[in-house]
């Protein structure tokens, strides 16, 4: 019995581990003794990293130079134009006078912003239609587009989805006044989407031409023009890959956020930037956010090495760096104090 027993174990696979240093747990290990030196001098130096890193990132936010206006006021009489829906295809028009009191040199850069808008809603977040957007054929009453799927004829909307039927689609002209003349400050439409979503999440159906590939689709309810027409001047950025709407399809976590509109084209008088004098905005006013209580903004701004006009990471690490080196002489006090205690002790 013993020895049938024995063959028996020697031809049941083993579930001992090999006998390897990974699997024996026998690799080579460090194992810091910390001492107080090195726990201060750690402290310390990432105190001293951070605020140095903080202090530059503020300086750096603070040569930003930005006019920010907001239009939702001065625009009141369009904005309650469009709050009836059954004027959508009346056009409105409003201006918004500013200074500039000295040059935006450099790059400019034209966003639009909105407050209190929510983007983060979950069904808000989903409702669009990935495979329409890459030029597919695909049926929209299976997306999650419901209920910008197609209207009741069955004609399909492109693009579908509440996220691309609330397309930020006002029209927004800068204009330089100087010596009793208007300039109109040229700006560039194409080259402000992250070149991935230009170039890879967004594709036109393959045709002859837009117009023919977007054949038996409509617009969505809120659009003023189909979507291969939303850059008349410019072949390259209609239908999907239309820089406004590649964009805009990038939702924000936040109520309040701002987007790339356009950037000042640096040619003729505007080839340093934009020089100090006075300026108009002329608004072609189409988006109305009177109804939940929202406002709209405009804004002009340069850009530095650390990006355009936000405080908060240079905070944010002005606040752990003072917080790393606060600990460090919290933790030296509290070694010199029980040091000095033991040294008595020992007396």
């Amino acid at each position: 019995m013993k020895t049938k027993t024995g063959q028996e174990a020697q031809t049941r696979p083993s579930r001992c581990p090999d006998n390897s240093a990974f699997k024996q747990q026998k690799l080579p290990a460090w194992k810091p003794q910390l001492s107080i030196a090195s726990v201060l001098s750690i402290f310390f130096i990432i105190g001293a990293a951070c605020l140095a890193l903080g202090i530059c990132l503020i300086l750096s936010t603070n040569s930003v130079r930005e006019v920010q206006i907001n239009y939702s006021d001065t625009c009141s009489d369009c904005s309650k134009l469009r709050e009836n829906s059954s004027n959508w295809n009346k056009e409105c028009y409003c201006s918004a006078d500013f200074m500039l009191m000295e040059d935006m040199l450099g790059d400019v850069f034209m966003y639009y912003g909105l407050q209190n808008f929510y983007q983060n809603h979950r069904r808000y977040v989903i409702s669009r239609s990935d495979a329409q957007l890459l030029g597919r054929d695909v049926n929209v009453q299976n997306s999650y587009c419901t209920p910008f799927t197609a209207y009741q004829n069955g004609t399909p909307m492109a693009p579908c989805g509440a996220i691309a039927n609330s397309i930020f689609n006002d029209t927004i002209d800068l204009f330089y006044n100087v010596n009793s003349s208007v300039i109109q400050v040229p700006l560039l439409k194409t080259g402000n989407s992250w070149w991935t979503d230009k170039n890879v999440k967004f594709r036109n159906p393959v045709a002859h031409n837009l117009s023919s590939a977007f054949a038996g689709t409509a617009r969505p309810p809120y659009w003023q023009k189909p979507v291969y027409m939303l850059d008349e001047e410019d072949e390259r950025n209609n239908g999907y890959i239309n820089d406004d709407l590649v964009i805009w399809m990038r939702v924000s976590a936040f109520s309040t956020f701002r987007n790339l509109y356009r950037r000042v084209s640096h040619t003729r008088r505007f080839a340093d930037g934009l020089p100090a004098g006075n300026y108009t905005f002329r608004i072609s006013y189409n988006f109305p956010v009177s109804k939940f209580k929202g406002k709209k903004y405009v804004i002009l701004s340069t850009v530095v090495w650390s990006g355009g006009s936000n405080p908060f990471l240079g905070i944010a690490y002005t606040v752990c760096g003072t917080a790393a080196t606060l600990t460090g002489f919290v933790i030296t006090a509290i070694h010199l104090k029980l040091r000095k205690k033991k040294t008595y002790f020992q007396r």
